[in-house]
């Protein structure tokens, strides 16, 4: 079997270079950009051939949301051959492949946009790949597996004027849009401390690597599923393919980097979070050298920025039915009204204490929010609270539709026909993801 984890390849701008050398040659500090701008835009009824990589899981609805928001599905990737298989099915008119670079490379004509759905390790080399070579990328959360990432992809977008959106869905949502619009408008008064809590993880990690090594089914490209991660050996029974990858630190980036993207979505917008100054893990359970521990508890403090006065933020996971490993959660006083409100504390929650009152969400996209003003006995529904209702709209709301999911691909779609920003375009998903990664450096 031949390996490619040592140099994994990737053609960018006309370059092959090694993942190291591709990224260390990239600049690492980019200018700012409020107002991503696409330099060519196609028209309504210009035909966007759109290739997709990773088409199992998250993959498999994002290739299916992409076509139905107006994409021409041409190519289909996936180290899995029956999960790609699977997919075909629905779009038997597009080509198949089980490496992205062979596909990108022989596709290249033909493939105006790309879709990235799949393991972290592989987010950042593959979208790029895809955008040094102009293409327009959709890529799942997080958007990359490491702060250096994080700013190459962003300053490839940019440069190539490109459409771009990260797959935090409820950045299309309306619940969280209007969330951000009655905290900037301060009806909660300058926000102070922010607690945010995940149900995750919900799989294996506080473990360590299992011995031996199981055949490779031959089904699976285990080279292109290891990608620019160090090589080891495959292990059955989902230890890493095709779910159990994201507690692995050469994979995946633990609760954290899961579950924080779509959590710390609305209050990082809503706050203008900027860059922190502090970030310490607080508390944990046992460490082990190659997985994220079961459960802990971070802070980042934030310093003034743009009006707003200093913050600090307190993430927690740990998922609250391992008896063994209790999970950690804020403290009860602050959570006292939320546990009356639901008689337990929700598995996930996000909650800003500002001067005048409190906003608590108690979903991981910002779909719901309450609010409970200084004085208050009890959390009211954002849109009925009075305070709230006086705030007037101002950002954008995309056309209804039943599903974020499937408006978030089509704001993305929009974005690369006539150049209308993306919500969580990689101009403000890669701020958010490389602060999120500041605490999983090591």
């Amino acid at each position: 079997m031949m390996h490619y984890k040592k140099s994994f390849p990737v053609k960018s701008e006309g370059l092959q270079v090694s993942r190291r050398k591709f990224l260390s040659a990239t600049a690492i500090g980019s200018a700012a950009i409020a107002f991503p701008y696409v330099g060519d835009v196609l028209s309504a009824n210009d035909r966007i051939g759109v290739a997709c990589i990773g088409c199992g899981g998250k993959g498999g609805e994002d290739t299916t949301d992409t076509s139905h928001a107006g994409g021409t599905l041409v190519a289909l990737c996936d180290v899995d051959a029956k999960t790609l298989g699977n997919k075909s099915q629905e779009f038997p008119a597009a080509r198949q492949f089980n490496d992205y670079r062979k596909m990108l490379e022989e596709m290249d004509k033909s493939i105006d946009a790309v879709t990235v759905s799949v393991p972290d390790h592989n987010h950042g080399v593959a979208a790029a790949m895809a955008l040094g070579m102009g293409k327009h990328v959709f890529c799942q959360k997080p958007l990359v597996q490491t702060v250096y990432e994080a700013r190459v992809v962003r300053d490839l977008a940019a440069r190539k004027k490109l459409a771009t959106q990260m797959g935090n869905q409820g950045s299309a949502g309306d619940g969280l849009r209007r969330a951000v619009e009655v905290i900037q408008a301060g009806v909660i008064g300058p926000v102070s401390e922010l607690h945010v809590w995940s149900n995750r993880p919900i799989w294996p990690q506080g473990i360590n690597r299992p011995p031996g090594e199981d055949p490779v089914p031959a089904t699976l490209n285990w080279d292109g599923w290891i990608g620019p991660a160090p090589m080891r050996p495959f292990k059955g029974n989902r230890t890493y393919h095709d779910f159990n990858w994201r507690g692995w630190y050469d994979f995946g980036t633990g609760a954290l980097g899961d579950m924080a993207c779509h959590t710390v979505n609305l209050p990082f917008r809503a706050l203008k979070l900027g860059y922190p100054n502090v970030v310490e893990c607080e508390q944990s359970s046992e460490l082990f050298p190659e997985t994220y521990p079961k459960t802990a508890r971070i802070r980042f403090e934030f310093p003034e920025r743009e009006g707003q006065i200093p913050l600090k933020f307190w993430w927690y996971d740990g998922n609250p039915s391992n008896k063994a490993t209790p999970a950690l959660r804020p403290n009860k006083e602050l959570t006292k009204e939320i546990s009356d409100m639901y008689e337990k504390v929700p598995d996930s929650g996000c909650l800003l204490i500002g001067k005048k009152g409190k906003l608590f969400s108690p979903d991981d996209y910002g779909s719901k929010s309450f609010v409970l003003m200084e004085g208050e006995q009890s959390y009211t529904a954002l849109e009925k609270h009075e305070a709230a209702k006086a705030v007037p709209p101002s950002i954008p709301r995309l056309p209804p539709n039943s599903r974020e999911t499937l408006r978030h691909n089509m704001e993305w779609i929009r974005m690369i026909r006539d150049g209308t920003p993306a919500y969580s375009n990689f101009e403000i998903a890669g701020y958010l993801t490389e602060i999120i990664l500041l605490a999983l450096s090591r």
